[in-house]
C-alpha cells in the first residue's frame, strides 16, 4: 500500500491524548475530511475523533487514545494517509517528499546536487540543493523561469540557473 505524509506530530497537546501536528500541505483544512490515518514508521491505523486548528497547526484527537502516555511515543513521527485519501495535485505541482532526494542538473547535463529540503514561503517554494562533493548548498526558487523539467519518478530535476545562482 502507498502512503502519503500529510503532517508531522510536533508535540502532545494537553494530557488527554491530543497531538499538535505541523501540516505538510498547502491546504491545512484538508484534515477535515480525514476519517482514518496511519501513525509513525509502523503505520499504526487510527480513526480520527476530532480536528481543530490553532495558529497554523492542527490539533488531532484519535479514537481510543485518551491519555498523553498513549501518544507521546509518536512525537516527531509523521502522519500518513493511504492512496484513497490522498489529494490529487494539479499538473506541475508535487508533494514535498517527492521533490526531496531528486538529483538536480543544469541544462548542460552537469550535476548540481541533491534536493535536501523544501522551504515553503508565501510566494513560492525554494529547493535547498546540496552539493556533497564541496559541502555547499544552493537555494533554487521553484518557479518556471528556473525549473525546466521535473521527473519525480526518475528523481531528476533540470534547472536553468541565472548567473550567480550556482557558484
Amino acid at each position: 500500500m502507498n502512503y502519503t505524509q500529510v503532517g508531522k506530530i510536533i508535540n502532545t497537546h494537553g494530557v488527554k491524548g491530543e497531538v499538535k501536528v505541523y501540516p505538510l500541505t498547502n491546504n491545512i483544512y484538508r484534515f477535515d475530511q480525514l476519517k482514518k490515518v496511519y501513525l509513525g514508521k509502523d503505520k499504526l491505523k487510527v480513526e480520527v475523533e476530532k480536528i481543530r486548528y490553532h495558529i497554523e497547526m492542527v490539533i488531532i484527537k484519535f479514537m481510543g487514545i485518551n491519555d498523553i502516555n498513549q501518544i507521546i511515543s509518536f512525537k516527531d513521527d509523521f502522519i500518513y494517509v493511504d492512496e484513497e485519501d490522498r489529494i490529487e495535485l494539479p499538473e506541475g505541482h508535487y508533494f514535498i517528499y517527492d521533490i526531496i532526494g531528486c538529483i538536480v542538473y543544469n541544462t548542460h547535463g552537469e550535476k548540481i546536487g541533491t534536493v535536501v529540503d523544501v522551504i515553503q514561503s508565501a510566494s513560492n517554494d525554494v529547493y535547498v540543493v546540496k552539493e556533497y562533493d564541496i559541502d555547499k548548498e544552493y537555494l533554487i526558487p521553484a518557479i518556471k523561469e528556473f525549473i525546466i523539467h521535473v521527473d519525480v519518478d526518475k528523481k531528476k530535476i533540470i534547472i536553468d540557473p541565472i548567473e550567480g545562482m550556482i557558484e
